[in-house]
């Protein structure tokens, strides 16, 4: 291994720069006390000799880097990775885990041949002389720091504000089950750009500032380590470090009921209790059955598809790019996908993507003016995707990116009387004709100007989203949901949005949609414009998939045999079967009020059942395959579907009233 490692464990400084590096440990060897100078440069430094730094400069040298020093202030592996030995499970939550735990465990075998390290014949030829060391017991109680993060995930990835500087850490002591892969993957980062797996739920840009508060960790953290070996139900929430983030609309809507859920440290609503229910039985029901909280989502449904429901989605991501001459606009097209080169308050849904043609966001774009564009992205993408966008925009340009996420109050009007609020509350023509779909315009809402609104809701159904400058939020909500008694108006959650989304087969971002999947794999051709007269990030790659095909395929399962009452609902993660050989994953699932069955997303593959290896998966490949879905050893049939069926279920549904009614009428 062509390495050179700087074994330092106390630093003396002489002069100007780093010289004199010596031991200080009692009875230390020759070796370890004689002086170091520090190199001038180096193709990369690590810093720490734990199994962490040892696994990166082993993987960047197997990957051809020569030039690594790694710094070490005491011995190698003196620090927790001495305390871990024997500690190596490869039973994982997260699927990204599971596979750094087993190639780990892959990769220690693989050392003891490469190093000849033999340490099991020569404890059993130690114990055969000296049998009686056989019933020994070592007691030892030791008390040394471990690291934990504030979501029991480990931490890996380039740093957003320091190009180049790369962290590995925070592994909830399991170091030892996930060094070799850990190591593996940000060596690959390092070296290529890019890791070989999906790894956003490991990123380091995951966590924001307000996540380094010295309180909230101290609190999250007494949390995190009893929860390391608890049984966590589908959609549990954290206790501490709560109510950072909120929206201004938050005492009002907790007051009427309203229960949270938090994502990157915004408080959001899960749904509302209505008086009548039992509050505190709702907060303390865990089960991976149906939840109790079925039948008050399946109310919120039935009034965003019937009448008009609210939703607070103030914590999505909001930028605002604008520029003095055309740059906004040449940056935004080499950056997306779709063609941004759109008229004057209309939305385009795009991808950011990477050069593989992977999702590095998932977002809409609304052109304010000519030179000003309004970007809305998930939540969790506001670090990732402010570094992505100032990594790749001219340096010296007069480009301004501003996060304008904490200046609005976003509200989702959802339903077929919307328009119908909308227009009590503004001189604005709300028609159709007026206010077509995927349009923006900015206008007043009761005493309020300068709102924006925009014709789409993230669900597929009618209605509006409002961006609401803070200090107009509380009056503009009480004004929509005054005008809004009359049409049976009510506040609604995200667990509402899910199943809204899921039987519209609109994929998420971060569930179905990640750095490795591509808009041809996910049936999105029609947000990506190969023609649209310029370059962009990713096309060289889409051009080439779409010359050769894709190898897996986002479809949409129906599950048919499945029994809501009694059965273990699917949430996500489940094998799926096709013709009763494995196929791929669930990604995500919820339960459809309007199909009246479970529904998941998940990507068919086509392995080869003579090598394994994947093989092209084209729409006669999905269509001519019988499905199963694997929950907890049991399999359930399900229809897969590569477009959504709402209507068609809808429009049997009504037929059968029809003929129900005709029936009760004889």
């Amino acid at each position: 291994m062509s390495y050179r490692l700087l074994s330092v464990v106390r630093r003396q400084r002489t002069g100007r720069g780093w010289q004199n590096w010596s031991s200080g440990r009692s009875g230390a060897s020759a070796a370890e006390a004689h002086s170091v100078t520090l190199p001038a440069q180096a193709q990369v430094v690590i810093c720490g000799g734990g199994i962490m730094g040892t696994s990166v400069a082993y993987h960047l040298s197997k990957m051809g880097w020569k030039d690594i020093v790694l710094l070490e202030q005491g011995r190698l592996a003196a620090g927790s990775t001495r305390f871990c030995a024997g500690i190596l499970s490869t039973a994982r939550h997260l699927t990204i885990e599971q596979k750094m735990a087993d190639y780990s465990n892959k990769l220690y075998h693989q050392l003891e041949q490469e190093t000849g390290i033999q340490t099991e014949p020569l404890l059993s030829s130690l114990l055969r002389r000296m049998p009686d060391l056989e019933t020994l017991e070592i007691l030892k109680l030791v008390n040394c720091p471990e690291t934990f993060t504030p979501d029991m995930r480990c931490i890996m990835g380039e740093s957003p504000s320091v190009q180049g500087y790369f962290v590995l850490a925070g592994m909830n002591s399991a170091g030892l089950s996930f060094g070799g892969g850990a190591g593996r993957y940000l060596a690959e980062w390092m070296v290529h750009g890019y890791p070989s797996e999906n790894i956003w739920e490991l990123d380091l840009k995951r966590f924001g500032a307000l996540q380094s508060s010295r309180t909230f960790l101290r609190h999250r953290v007494m949390e995190v380590m009893p929860l390391l070996y608890d049984l966590k139900v589908p959609r549990w929430d954290f206790q501490t470090g709560r109510q950072l983030r909120t929206s201004p609309l938050y005492d009002r809507l907790d007051a009427q009921g309203a229960r949270w859920m938090e994502k990157h440290g915004f408080e959001r609503p899960k749904y509302f209790v209505p008086p009548d229910k039992d509050l505190l039985a709702l907060e303390q029901s865990k089960t991976f059955y149906k939840p109790d909280w079925f039948d008050i989502v399946e109310s919120e449904v039935k009034c965003c598809k019937e009448a008009v429901c609210v939703i607070d989605m103030s914590s999505f991501t909001k930028f605002e790019i604008t520029s003095a001459g055309d740059q906004a606009l040449e940056v935004l097209q080499y950056l997306f996908s779709n063609d941004l080169d759109v008229p004057v308050g209309h939305i385009v849904h795009t991808g950011m993507l990477n050069q593989a043609g992977g999702y590095e966001n998932d977002c809409s774009i609304a052109r304010l003016g000519k030179r000003s564009f309004f970007m809305i992205s998930p939540t969790d993408q506001q670090v990732h995707c402010w570094a992505w966008l100032k990594k790749h925009m001219p340096e010296d340009s007069n480009l301004l990116l501003e996060d304008v996420t904490w200046k609005y109050t976003a509200l989702n009007l959802i339903g077929p009387r919307a328009v119908d609020v909308l227009s009590e509350l503004s001189y604005a023509p709300m028609t159709p004709d007026h206010f077509p779909s995927l349009f923006c315009k900015e206008m007043s809402v009761g005493y309020a100007n300068g709102i924006r609104v925009m014709s789409m809701t993230h669900t597929g159904e009618p209605g509006f989203m409002l961006y609401i400058p803070i200090e107009y939020a509380l009056h503009v909500y009480n004004e929509v949901m005054s005008v809004g008694q009359k049409y049976g108006i009510r506040n609604a959650g995200y667990y509402a949005l899910r199943s809204l989304r899921i039987e519209k087969f609109f994929a998420f971002w971060g569930q179905d949609l990640n750095t490795l999947t591509t808009p041809l794999e996910c049936g999105r051709e029609s947000r990506v414009k190969l023609e649209k007269g310029m370059d962009f990030i990713g096309r060289d790659a889409l051009l080439q998939q779409k010359q050769n095909g894709v190898y897996k395929r986002l479809t949409m399962f129906i599950l048919d045999d499945h029994d809501t009452d009694l059965d273990l609902w699917p949430w996500w993660g489940e094998p799926i079967y096709r013709n009763g050989q494995y196929a791929g994953k669930t990604t995500s699932s919820a339960y459809s009020y309007t199909l009246e069955r479970h529904v998941c997303l998940g990507f068919v593959h086509n392995f080869s059942e003579d090598t394994g290896e994947e093989q092209v998966v084209t729409a006669d490949f999905i269509n001519r395959g019988e499905y199963e879905i694997d929950i907890a050893g049991h399999r359930f049939q399900a229809k897969a579907k590569l477009y959504p069926v709402t209507s068609l279920f809808t429009h049997k549904r009504r037929k059968d009233d029809v003929e129900l009614s005709d029936l009760h009428g004889k």
